[in-house]
């Protein structure tokens, strides 16, 4: 189990308080389907991800971004019992949908780019470790 400090609890929820999911997600999504294209085999049934102006432009790329962020939000929830929070969503990818679990270090890393942009300055050296500690 993860120990958080009051300072990392506080600054991961203020980061997600602060983060405009419409945008933020889609974005890292995106960047991840891009920059890492080997991971777009999840998602055959988005339909145009040929290049990055398609992916970018993509409604279901979108959507699921935003997904992935509400997911990451019930985390930010229940900071004291993520494994629980995970066990039915971790399942499914797992085992049904078989994503190799380092997909999911990349797209964190996207995440990470995407939140450090919007927030500029504010993502000092310190949020950015209770942060990637969250991730």
């Amino acid at each position: 189990m993860v120990e958080w400090t009051d300072f990392e609890r506080a600054t991961i929820q203020s980061v997600f308080e602060k983060m405009d999911y419409d945008d933020v997600g889609p974005a890292a999504l995106s960047r991840c389907l891009v920059v890492y294209p080997w991971t777009q085999r999840y998602f055959g049934n988005f339909g145009n991800l040929y290049n990055a102006a398609a992916i970018q432009g993509n409604p279901m790329v979108a959507a699921h971004g935003k997904t992935v962020l509400h997911g990451l939000d019930r985390a930010v929830k229940n900071m004291d019992d993520i494994k629980a929070t995970y066990a039915e969503l971790s399942v499914l990818h797992s085992e049904k949908l078989r994503v190799d679990p380092d997909n999911f270090r990349l797209l964190a890393d996207c995440l990470t780019i995407v939140v450090a942009a919007r927030m500029g300055a504010d993502f000092t050296a310190d949020v950015q470790g209770a942060f990637q500690k969250f991730l």
